[in-house]
Formats: C-alpha cells, sequence, structure tokens
C-alpha cells in the first residue's frame, strides 16, 4: 500500500509578520503526525501529536508555544523522531549566537526539509524531494548585529538550492522585505511562496 508523505503549511510568516502566522508545519503519514514550529495562529489542528518540534528552543515565539503546546498536552523540543517508516533528523543550521536547527524527514525514499530560518544554505538539504525555506529576506542579507548571523536573501536561496539538487523549493518564513518584493509582483526565480493551509503531498515514485 502507497503511503502518502503529506505536509501542512500552519503559517508562513516571520517575526512579527503584519500579513501570516509564524511559519509551522504540520507532517503526517501513516496514521501519525507531528508537527514543527508554528505559534497562535499557526497551530496544529486537534488530535494526538507524536511530536512537537522546534526549530529554535530560545526564539522569541517559545513561551507562547509552550502556553499552546501545554494546553494540548504536548511539550515542545529539538531532537530526532523515528515513527514507523519515518525518520525526522534535528540538524544544525547557522543562524545566530545560539544553536538552532533545521530537520530532514525520510520515508519511503523520499526526503523532506524544513528549515525556515538559516545565514548559510544547509549542506544537508542536498537532494531533497522538498524544502520548505527561508523568505525573511528578498534581494539582500539581513544581519543581526555583532555579526552573530542572520537570513538570508531568497534570491542567495534559489541559486543555492539549485546547486544542491532540490527538487521543489517552497518559501515558508516569509519576511517584510519578501512581502514588499510579492506586493510588487515579483517572483523567485526558483520555488515558490508558500501558502497557509495549503497541503503538499509526495508519494514514493
Amino acid at each position: 500500500m502507497t503511503r502518502w508523505l503529506r505536509l501542512t503549511l500552519l503559517g508562513v510568516g516571520a517575526m512579527n509578520s503584519p500579513r501570516f502566522a509564524p511559519a509551522g508545519l504540520l507532517l503526517r503519514h501513516a496514521g501519525q503526525r507531528a508537527a514543527f514550529d508554528g505559534g497562535s495562529g499557526a497551530e496544529p489542528p486537534p488530535g494526538p501529536l507524536a511530536a512537537w518540534l522546534v526549530t529554535d528552543e530560545r526564539a522569541e515565539l517559545r513561551s507562547a508555544l509552550r502556553r499552546i503546546a501545554a494546553a494540548r498536552d504536548a511539550g515542545i523540543r529539538a531532537g530526532d523522531l523515528d515513527l514507523d517508516g519515518l525518520r525526522v533528523r534535528c540538524r544544525p543550521v547557522a543562524h545566530t549566537s545560539h544553536p538552532t536547527y533545521g530537520y530532514r524527514i525520510e520515508a519511503d525514499g523520499l526526503v523532506v526539509v524544513w528549515a525556515p530560518e538559516f545565514w548559510e544554505f544547509p549542506a544537508w538539504a542536498a537532494q531533497a524531494d522538498l524544502m520548505f525555506a527561508e523568505a525573511a529576506a528578498w534581494d539582500r542579507p539581513i544581519r543581526f548585529r555583532g555579526g552573530v548571523g542572520g537570513h538570508t536573501p531568497v534570491l542567495t536561496i534559489a541559486e543555492q538550492a539549485v546547486r544542491h539538487g532540490v527538487r521543489r523549493l517552497v518559501y515558508a518564513h516569509i519576511g517584510r522585505p519578501s512581502l514588499r518584493a510579492i506586493d510588487a509582483g515579483c517572483k523567485p526565480p526558483v520555488g515558490e511562496w508558500g501558502v497557509e493551509g495549503r497541503t503538499y503531498s509526495l508519494r514514493p515514485s
């Protein structure tokens, strides 16, 4: 029996987005569910979760996210997850002065990457069938004070995704510079803007 891997975007906004809920993802596979990041307005729908994984355990949204998860009798954490036929691996990303992560999800020969924030394109995302990526910046990087990291721009991510053999690229952490680009009618040279509530379905070939 073919087991679909389904990924639903719960939100596609960067921090303090005026338009979108915080970037978040719901994974469904073989009757199991897991959530990634999210926050107020980007909560997974009711039902059991095998895990609620985060990319930054010290993020500004962590307190609100912990309260939301606690109300669901769940906890948030960064780490690996193994389910029936599904491997989720927590991988480091260069982003800021403290440890931050992305996730490489593998099931039935498929590879999905959740990496909504990074300063350097993660080499471990190579050959992904689907990658949900950073989009806080559009055509120039956002640098954090003190030179401790920042956000890679969409135009650079598009180039790097091609170089790393990513098959489908979805921008899922959309910041104000990218919002201005969207409003101006700009489109990424590679990839597509993420859509809140949209489900991206993959099945083994």
